[in-house]
Formats: structure tokens, C-alpha cells, sequence
């Protein structure tokens, strides 16, 4: 069995990734860290973990951990990876993995380095829904793609929230920015070439707190806003000349919506409707990481498409400052 060790007790982790790792068929949640031992002990007791530490460097140290899921705040997201993949253990670390594309190829060559396996945690990519979109779109089921259209946003305005954060790596583009784009390269197999954004931030927090983004990937569009200050909601559709495919909750399925995808035809008179109920795309995605880990040739999302990504984030950011097209 795989040895996880978790480097910190935030919410992401004990909500989401602990319980996938409990109830994985391939590993067993071993140490978690926090630089208050009583928190890691209250933790480790409450999701079984044998071991605890209070200390990030201890758990790295660890002969009892092959892996580690990092959720540490975003800012810390690279030292601690880098820490990590040193150390020689293998990484799943929380979205997004960097600030800046630039910090990413240092990663890779050390993970080529020490031969350890690496990857951003995109659970998105490991969720059938997604899987289905991509065959769909792959197969024609829509014809040609012309558009493609998204939204996900949520209220939030808690100043201790490290969202509202800005030294910390927050704001709305960091935290779920990602998603639209992640969703729509997965799902197409493009790359976009330009962006335009109209970005603002909050006057207090200073991060970003909405942006409307269009994008060009050269065949088609995508277009999507998404704010840490409006009401929940999160959409995804991919429209072609023979129909178009609605995704309901395409990144909490389960808590937005139900793990549902509707296939449109041209004239909308008929739908076909995909459902994938029970589907616990955490956990998939735990097992898939420790299966390649260990040998498996399992898709996952490595560090050459985290670097894709970010530049798009990057460039949405670039422009944010400016009026009309920026190159990705």
C-alpha cells in the first residue's frame, strides 16, 4: 500500500483528499504535519493516520511516507514541492501549483532528478463527466466547436480566508480561474493562442474578485466570469453546429448539482442525458497518482500541462492591465 503524508490540516484536506485517501483501494493516509502537533494528532486520530509530526522538514524526513499531498496556501506551494520532491517523496499538490508559469520548469528538472512523480491536483480531469465530454466532442457528437461557455463563482469575504489574501496567493483567478481553462484544454486537446479580461479587485483585499475572459483557441472561442463575490453557481457549455454539451456542476459535482451532463442536438428537440451518480472524483484521482507512482500508466496531469495552464492564467492576468488581445 501507497504511504500518503499530508503537509498541513486545511480545510481542502480534511473535507476532500483525507477521506479519498481512507477509502482508496490503494493507500493509506500514514502522517500528517502541522506546526501545531496538536492539530496533527487531533486529525490523525480522527481519519486513522498512524503517525504525526509537528513539522513540515519531520514528515519529509519520514521513512514511514512515499507520497505527500500539499494544501498548503498557494504562495507555499512551490517551496514545499520542491522540498518534497528532494526529500524523494512523490507530490500531489492542491491547485494552483504556481503564481507565475516561470516557477514550474525548476520543478521538473528536479523531478527528473530524483525520478519521483509530480503532478497538480486537477481532480477535474479524473471525474467521467469530463472524460465523457472529451469523447463526445472527439467523436462529433457536436459537429464543429464554436464556442465554449463557463461560469463559477461564490460568495466570500471572510478577510482571514486565505482567498481574500493576496500575500497568500489569493483571488478569484488563482483559486478557480483554473478551472474553466483546465476543463477546456482537457476536453478539446487546444491550447489558446490570445486573451481579453476585465478584471477587478477588491479595494481592501487587493485580490481579484471578478473577470470576464474571452479567449481564442484559434477554431473555436471560450468566453467565462467568475467572481469570490456572487452568488454560487458554476456552468460549462460546449456549443457546436450539430448541438451542444451542457456540463451542470463541472467542478463540485455533488454540491453545485448532480454528476450530469445533457447532449443537445441541433434543433434542440432531443437530449441525452449522461449521469455518473456516486462518483468520487478525489478519490479517483488519489488512486490514479499512486498507480503511476508506482509503475502504472495511468493519465495524470503532469507538470509539462500545469506549465500550459498557468501561462494562461499569466496572460489573463497581462490582460487585465491592458485593452485588447494579449498572446498567450
Amino acid at each position: 500500500m501507497f504511504r500518503w503524508g499530508v503537509l498541513s490540516t486545511a480545510k481542502i484536506g480534511r473535507e476532500q483528499l483525507l477521506p479519498a485517501i481512507v477509502e482508496s483501494e490503494n493507500g493509506v493516509l500514514s502522517a500528517i504535519a502541522s506546526r501545531d502537533l496538536s492539530k496533527a494528532k487531533a486529525l490523525g486520530e480522527r481519519f486513522g493516520a498512524r503517525h504525526a509530526f509537528g513539522s513540515y522538514e519531520d514528515l519529509l524526513a519520514s521513512k514511514e511516507v512515499d507520497g505527500v499531498y500539499i494544501p498548503l496556501p498557494t504562495s507555499q506551494h512551490v517551496e514545499w514541492t520542491a522540498k518534497a520532491i528532494e526529500a524523494g517523496k512523490h507530490v500531489l499538490v492542491e491547485k494552483p501549483l504556481a503564481l507565475d508559469a516561470k516557477d514550474i520548469p525548476p520543478l521538473i528538472k528536479l523531478r527528473d532528478e530524483k525520478k519521483v512523480l509530480v503532478c497538480e491536483a486537477f481532480m477535474v480531469t479524473y471525474h467521467p463527466q469530463w472524460i465523457k465530454v472529451r469523447d463526445l466532442i472527439a467523436g462529433g457528437a457536436i459537429g464543429r466547436l464554436r464556442h465554449v461557455q463557463g461560469a463559477f463563482s461564490y460568495y466570500n469575504v471572510d478577510p482571514k480566508n486565505m482567498r481574500n489574501q493576496l500575500d497568500l496567493g489569493g483571488g478569484a483567478l488563482p483559486d478557480i480561474g483554473v478551472y474553466p481553462t483546465v476543463s477546456t484544454r482537457f476536453s478539446t486537446g487546444k491550447e489558446p493562442v490570445r486573451v481579453q479580461a476585465n478584471i477587478e479587485r477588491d479595494k481592501n483585499f487587493g485580490t481579484d474578485i471578478y473577470s470576464s475572459i474571452r479567449a481564442d483557441f484559434g477554431d473555436f472561442e471560450l468566453s467565462f466570469y467568475l467572481s469570490t463575490q456572487m452568488a454560487a453557481r458554476q456552468v460549462m457549455v460546449f456549443h457546436g453546429e450539430k448541438g451542444f454539451i451542457e456540463v451542470f456542476a463541472p467542478f463540485n459535482a455533488g454540491l453545485y448539482d448532480h454528476h450530469r451532463i445533457e447532449l443537445h442536438n441541433q434543433n434542440h428537440t432531443e437530449a441525452q442525458v449522461f449521469r455518473f451518480p456516486g462518483t468520487q472524483q478525489y478519490r479517483l484521482e488519489c488512486e490514479a497518482f499512486v498507480r503511476a507512482a508506482q509503475g502504472g500508466k495511468d493519465r495524470v496531469f503532469t507538470l509539462e500541462e500545469s506549465v500550459l495552464n498557468q501561462k494562461v492564467i499569466d496572460a489573463i492576468f497581462r490582460a487585465g492591465e491592458k485593452d485588447g488581445w494579449e498572446p498567450v
